[in-house]
C-alpha cells in the first residue's frame, strides 16, 4: 500500500491521464500489448539453490538453504517451508530498512501460500526421523530493483532457486539407529528436492472500473491503477491461490477470464522455467566431469591403432622368413626397390629360389657362378616365376632340361645361363650339336 502511494505521488497528472488514454486505445507505455510480459531472464549462481530473476526493470534475488530441526508435534513426518523477503532502500525509495513493510509482507504472504499450502514441494520427502528430525528449507527473497510486478518476478526466482537446490544426503545409524550422519557431497551426492508443479503467479492490473485489464503491470502502471489480483495456478490450470489487493471490486466474470489467462501464461513460464534449470544442470554434471580428470579415458585414434597392428605384424613375417629359410645368402636378399617389382608382378615376397620345395633347374657345380651376380640372381628368379606360373611347362621337359645341362658341363663346355634352360626344346639340341662338335 505504502509502495502505492510512493510511486504515485512520483507521477504527475499530466502522466497519469496520458497512461489512461494511451490504455483506452490498448497502448501501453513500454510498447506492449495488453497481455504480453516483459522480457524474462533466468540466470544462477555458482552455488547450488541460487537465482537472479530479471523480468524488463525488476530485478530479484532468491537463496535457498537448508538445516536439520525438530518438525512440529501436528506434522512429525514432513519437513518445513519459509519464505523471507528483503526490501532494500536501493531498490526502490519508498523501502525502508529494518523492520519488513506492508509490502514485503504481502509479498512473502502471497509466494508462500502458492507454495507451500499448494504442496508443491513434497515436504515428506524432508523428513529424516519422524518425530525428531526434519529438513526446513528456507528460501530468501532480495528486491534489487524495483519495476513493477514484483509478486511475479520473486515467484519465478523462488521456483528456480527451488529447483536448483540439493541438500546432504543424511543415514540413521549408531547402536539404537538414532544417530544422524549427514554425509558430505564428495562423498555422496546431494538429493535434490521433489517438486510436484510449478505454481506460477500471473498479476493483473484493472483500470476504467475493470474495463481495461493488463498483465504484468509496469511501476507506473501500477501507481495508476485502482485494483491489482494475482492468481497462482499451474500449467495443469489448478488454481493455487487468489491474491486481490486496492478497494474495488472485481466482477466474477473478469475473474473468470483472468484464471484462464493465466493458465496460459502459466504453462509458457514453466516452460521457459525448466529449460533455464535444464541448462544449468548439464552445466554442473560437465563440471563435476573435468573436476575428476583421471577418471576420463585417453583418447586413442582407430589409425594409429592399425598402423601399430599392421607394423607389428609385418615385423613377424618377416622373423618368420628368415628362421624358415637359414641358407639364404646374401645375395639373394633383394632391395626395396626389387621387392616393390616383384610385388607388382603377383610374386610372393617371401619367396626362396633355392628351397627344397624349387625343382633342379642347374647342377650344383654351376651354382656358384650363377649367383655371383645379380643379374644371374635375377634371371633365376624370373624362371622360377615361369615355371610356378605357367601350366604348359610339363615335368618331363623340366626333366630333359635338366639332363642336357648336366650332359653340356660334364663335356666342360662354357657355362650357360638361366635363359638357355627355359628355350624351346628344339633350340636346347642345336645348342647341344654344336657343343659336341
Amino acid at each position: 500500500m505504502e509502495q502505492r502511494w510512493a510511486n504515485t505521488s512520483r507521477l504527475t497528472i499530466n502522466e497519469k491521464q496520458f497512461i489512461e488514454e494511451a490504455l483506452r486505445s490498448e497502448i501501453r507505455v513500454d510498447g506492449r500489448r495488453l497481455y504480453d510480459y516483459r522480457r524474462l531472464t533466468i540466470k544462477f549462481g555458482r552455488e547450488d539453490g541460487s537465482s537472479e530473476v530479471q523480468l524488463g526493470e525488476t530485478h530479484v534475488m532468491a537463496f535457498v538453504t537448508g538445516q536439520l530441526m525438530q518438525p512440529y508435534r501436528d506434522r512429525p513426518n514432513e519437513g518445513t517451508l519459509a519464505i523471507f523477503t528483503e526490501f532494500s532502500p536501493m531498490a526502490d525509495p519508498s523501502f525502508e530498512p529494518g523492520r519488513p513493510g506492508e509490502a514485503a509482507i504481502e509479498l512473502g504472504r502471497v509466494i508462500d501460500r502458492g507454495l507451500r499450502e499448494s504442496r508443491a514441494v513434497d515436504m515428506e520427502s524432508l523428513c529424516v526421523v519422524a518425530g525428531k528430525s526434519v529438513w526446513a528449507i528456507r528460501v530468501d527473497l532480495h528486491i534489487i530493483d524495483n519495476g513493477g510486478n514484483l509478486i511475479d518476478a520473486a515467484n519465478i526466482a523462488a521456483l528456480s532457486a527451488l529447483s536448483t537446490f540439493r541438500r546432504p544426503e543424511c543415514s540413521v545409524g549408531g547402536d539404537d539407529n538414532q544417530e544422524i550422519i549427514v554425509h558430505d557431497p564428495e562423498v555422496r551426492d546431494p538429493i535434490p528436492l521433489t517438486i510436484h508443479h510449478f505454481p506460477i503467479a500471473v498479476t493483473f492490473a484493472f483500470f476504467h472500473e475493470g474495463n481495461t485489464l493488463v498483465i504484468d503491470p509496469h511501476y507506473k502502471e501500477e501507481a495508476v491503477s485502482g485494483v491489482r489480483m494475482t492468481v497462482t495456478v499451474n500449467s495443469n490450470g489448478d488454481v493455487c491461490a487468489i491474491q486481490k489487493a486496492g478497494g474495488e471490486g472485481i466482477l466474477s466474470g473478469d475473474v473468470m477470464r483472468c484464471l484462464r489467462i493465466a493458465s496460459l501464461k502459466a504453462s509458457e513460464m514453466t516452460t521457459k522455467i525448466k529449460a533455464a534449470v535444464e541448462t544449468y544442470n548439464a552445466e554442473v554434471a560437465l563440471k563435476k566431469v573435468k573436476r575428476h580428470p583421471s577418471l576420463i579415458a585417453q583418447k586413442i585414434t582407430v589409425p594409429d591403432v592399425e598402423m601399430k597392428e599392421a607394423s607389428f605384424q609385418k615385423t613377424k613375417e618377416l622373423s618368420a622368413d628368415m628362421e624358415n629359410s637359414p641358407n639364404q645368402t646374401s645375395t639373394s636378399l633383394t632391395t626395396t626397390k626389387d621387392r616393390d617389382t616383384n610385388a607388382s608382378i603377383g610374386r610372393p615376397l617371401n619367396w626362396d629360389p633355392y628351397s627344397s620345395s624349387a625343382p633342379a633347374i642347374v647342377s650344383s657345380s654351376t651354382l656358384p657362378e650363377l649367383v655371383g651376380t645379380s643379374k644371374d640372381a635375377n634371371e633365376d628368379q624370373m624362371m622360377q616365376t615361369d615355371e610356378e606360373y605357367d601350366p604348359n611347362l610339363k615335368k618331363d621337359q623340366i626333366g630333359s632340361a635338366t639332363g642336357v645341362s648336366s650332359g653340356i658341363h660334364k663335356q666342360n663346355s662354357p657355362p650357360k645361363s638361366l635363359k638357355d634352360a627355359v628355350k624351346p626344346k628344339h633350340k636346347r639340341k642345336k645348342n647341344a650339336e654344336r657343343g659336341a662338335r
